[in-house]
């Protein structure tokens, strides 16, 4: 109750309208006004074509129930920037935050975002805190993203990070970003040691944009055997026209594993947005993700499958947008592995899983 309060209060004092970046950017708009309030919501109802839970499978974190209306993520916040410093405090509730917060301490698991930062340099912003993860093409609010549903990719990667970040503008077309982390998205580190993260953001042309982000860092409790993990990040956007926009995304991952060289996984997918209207638009999603011995992905498998997962997926979603601040979108997802993973009405496991989500989204 207390939470909901504060975010009444929050939502009580006059509004500016805010985007919510993705990646910071290193050479920031000074407006007259340093003080901006944002909000976001995003109802939603899903439906599974495969099996009788009431939640979607473990490895998706939005959008995760099903036959039920839910929120999946409400946000309030406040930012302030002017010429020197700037920071941010935002709070966030909903089924996103229950599923993907879980291990964060109870005290924590509300902070959507929380830093603060300075220029040490007038190229350069040091921020230290809780923000949006360097690594990925997707946010954690639908709003931002071309699909209603999260990839594969992005569902199993950080969607926050822990620590500093100093994001330094190269030239007007590149930054550069260096972090030290937490860890492989922990508010609190789970050993004495630190990850480090680096990105590159390249705009050749005004229609291209090209991301490459890295992580290193060992994810394994204290005293506990290291187990170093590296994991590159690819992704490139193109607007092919003024309706058509295209993106693909490749990652690698590697960690250290007992009695074997590695454990490997790898994942991809390519996205077309078409803009029918300035209200319509429609976006198609083909995408695949690759681990075994259970590494990111845990799986409920039969004997000698090796704890693997292997799955392809295709989705086709359509939005519509009345104003600038709200949008209703609809998508049909479907999944495929090479073995069986998914749980059934018959208490099986099938290979094939399909859903259909609807949301309406409210941002300010």
């Amino acid at each position: 109750m207390k939470f909901l309060l504060l975010l009444f209060c929050l939502a009580s004092w006059p509004t500016a309208p805010t985007a919510v970046a993705q990646v910071p950017s290193a050479a920031p708009d000074t407006a007259a006004r340093p003080i901006s309030f944002y909000g976001f919501a995003d109802a939603y109802y899903g439906y599974n074509f495969t099996g009788r839970s009431p939640q979607r499978p473990a490895f998706l974190y939005s959008h995760n129930r099903t036959n039920e209306f839910a929120l999946n993520n409400a946000v309030l916040g406040v930012r302030y920037q002017d010429e020197h410093a700037r920071g941010a405090l935002g709070l966030h509730a909903g089924t996103y935050v229950e599923a993907n917060y879980a291990a964060e301490p109870l005290v924590l698991r509300h902070l959507y975002e929380a830093y603060a930062g300075f220029q040490p340099t007038r190229r350069a912003w040091l921020d230290l805190g809780i923000f949006s993860s360097h690594i990925g093409l997707e946010s954690a609010l639908s709003k931002d993203n071309w699909t209603l549903t999260r990839s594969l990719a992005a569902e199993n990667s950080p969607y926050y990070e822990a620590g500093a970040r100093l994001t330094y503008e190269v030239s007007p077309r590149l930054t550069a970003t260096a972090l030290v982390l937490n860890g492989w998205q922990n508010l609190c580190d789970n050993n004495r040691g630190k990850a480090v993260g680096t990105q590159l953001q390249w705009k050749p042309t005004e229609k291209l944009l090209l991301n490459i982000s890295t992580f290193f860092g060992n994810e394994q409790p204290q005293d506990s055997a290291r187990r170093r993990r590296f994991f590159h990040d690819f992704y490139l956007t193109y607007a092919a026209s003024s309706r058509l926009s295209l993106a693909a995304l490749f990652d690698l991952g590697a960690q250290q594993a007992p009695g074997r060289r590695a454990d490997v996984w790898h994942t991809g997918y390519a996205l077309a947005r078409y803009q029918f209207t300035k209200q319509v638009a429609a976006t198609a999603r083909a995408e695949y993700y690759r681990a075994a011995h259970g590494i990111i992905i845990q799986t409920t498998q039969p004997t000698g499958f090796e704890n693997r997962f292997r799955v392809a997926s295709a989705s086709l979603n359509l939005d519509y947008a009345p104003t600038a601040h709200v949008v209703a979108r609809l998508e049909g997802r479907v999944l495929r592995g090479k073995d069986p993973l998914f749980a059934t009405k018959e208490n099986g496991l099938a290979r094939t899983y399909g859903n259909v989500t609807s949301s309406v989204t409210v941002s300010f």
